[in-house]
């Protein structure tokens, strides 16, 4: 699909059909986990590397302001609306922000219920090889959003900065 081809498609689509399927996903893996395991268990899926190991917060990213998660859900609300009016109102955007909102709005959705219904959040996933906090799809999602938006205004503020050459082969790669 050419660049041209690309932004004709409407990605709008892909924003609800992602967002919706990756919350649902976050939503059903969360929900295996509080069944399967005990609190703080850990089954071994690639050992020394990777553990699914049931732990619950009531804070956010990485267990921060615990006992603070409820207070802070209108911005997991603003995040996941503005996410979703950004992507509606802007069909002509790049793919990978149409992406990186639908990621936004499921990670905010999906931590989100949690606080509301269960009053904590739900993690598993345990990364072994470096020791890293134990966290949710959800939580991915938000990250990967993060990464994709950062790369994306870095390219262009460089484009932006750079000569119009450089800038011609940024805005091929985008």
């Amino acid at each position: 699909m050419s660049s041209s081809d690309a932004r004709r498609f409407d990605w709008r689509i892909v924003f609800w059909i992602l967002a919706i399927t990756l919350l649902i996903a976050d939503q059903l893996i969360k929900a295996w986990a509080r069944h399967a395991l005990a609190s703080d268990q850990s089954i071994t899926v690639i050992r020394n590397v990777l553990d699914l190991t049931l732990t619950t917060n009531k804070g956010i990213a990485f267990g921060m302001f615990q006992g603070l998660g409820l207070l802070l859900a209108p911005v997991a609300i603003a995040i996941a609306v503005g996410a979703a009016m950004y992507s509606m109102r802007h069909r002509e955007e790049s793919p990978w922000i149409h992406i990186a909102m639908a990621l936004l709005a499921s990670g905010a959705i999906g931590n989100l219920y949690d606080r509301v219904f269960l009053r904590q959040v739900t993690d598993m996933f345990h990364i072994r090889a470096f020791e890293f906090p134990i966290f949710n799809l959800a939580d991915s999602c938000i990250t990967v959003a993060a990464a994709i938006l950062i790369v994306r205004w870095t390219i262009e503020w460089i484009t932006h900065k750079g000569d119009s050459t450089d800038s011609e082969a940024i805005r091929r790669i985008t």
